[in-house]
């Protein structure tokens, strides 16, 4: 059960070791692009229709039709990597259990955007959990966890793609010990619990009453999505790519300079965040020079 692009390693390593796909589970299709008239299939329906796997794309995960078909699949086991909240009904229906793919070091970050908030919360390290699901979200019993680093300068879109490989490995070698029979499940402590909320327009706004580095690291964190935000000259300004300035600012964080020409910095605690790249609301994604050279506020340049 899987939907994004995160999820296909796990589906493929599978797949190419051996095992049976008895079914593939994944979001329906969607329509895009221009005009709204493409369709979009998911990453992982893609893969499977590739290896001609069955694929069952259920608008509701809780309607008798879905999980009658799910039933008859016979699955001995279900794995989830990055799709959705199962009903106790289906994630309680294999024999051998429902496991899930998190990324990150359960009991830490559960919630929806784990990678996220490891950077922005500056962690040196994450890494993914394969573990069992019972009711309450991210809380089951531990099978297999990896480490993975967090680099000073990690996107969350450069973390994501090397952690869907170790994921892959992950859901590998636990697959590997329910096959074998060798599986010792860990409770996970709750005293070490840590969250990873859901990300919305409310908590990506930038705070520059901050020091600079936990403002580099909200940026990065966010970055390539869905991407940290701010205002400049009274519009809404995304702001993807960033570097450190440990100038003295002696002005009130989220103070704007710029030369008008060739650079663009927030005034934060103690030094500035110097923007890369930015883009205003219903504009392109720029690099700062680009935007200067181009901007006009409707009064100078």
């Amino acid at each position: 059960m899987g939907t994004p692009d995160f999820a296909v390693p796990s589906l493929e390593i599978l797949y190419n070791a051996g095992y049976q796909i008895v079914g593939v589970i994944t979001s329906v299709d969607k329509k895009g692009g221009r005009g709204r008239k493409n369709i979009i299939e998911s990453a992982v329906k893609k893969y499977a229709q590739s290896k001609n796997l069955s694929i069952l794309q259920p608008n509701n995960l809780k309607s008798e039709k879905f999980q009658e078909k799910l039933s008859s699949l016979n699955a001995d086991i279900q794995i989830v990597v990055a799709f959705r909240m199962l009903p106790q009904a289906v994630w309680d229906m294999p024999p051998m259990g429902t496991y899930n793919l998190h990324g990150s070091l359960l009991p830490a970050y559960r919630g929806a955007a784990p990678i996220n908030w490891a950077i922005i919360n500056g962690e040196k390290q994450t890494g993914v959990t394969f573990f069992k699901l019972k009711h309450e979200i991210d809380t089951g019993s531990i099978l297999l966890t990896q480490a993975v680093p967090i680099y000073p300068d990690d996107r969350a879109g450069d973390l994501h793609d090397r952690m869907m490989w170790v994921a892959a490995d992950a859901v590998y070698e636990s697959v590997k010990k329910l096959d074998q029979g060798t599986v010792e499940l860990v409770e996970q402590d709750d005293s070490e619990v840590s969250h990873a909320p859901k990300l919305n327009s409310e908590n990506t706004e930038i705070n520059f009453a901050q020091p600079v580095r936990k403002v580099y690291d909200f940026i990065r964190g966010l970055s390539p999505y869905p991407v940290a935000w701010t205002k400049f000259d009274n519009k809404r300004a995304k702001i993807r790519e960033a570097s450190i300035d440990i100038t003295a600012p002696n002005s009130t964080p989220g103070t704007v300079r710029t030369d008008n020409k060739k650079y663009l910095k927030y005034s934060c605690t103690d030094g500035f965040l110097n923007v890369k790249e930015i883009q205003l609301s219903g504009k392109k994604n720029m690099k700062v020079r680009d935007f200067l050279n181009g901007y006009d506020d409707g009064n100078n340049k």
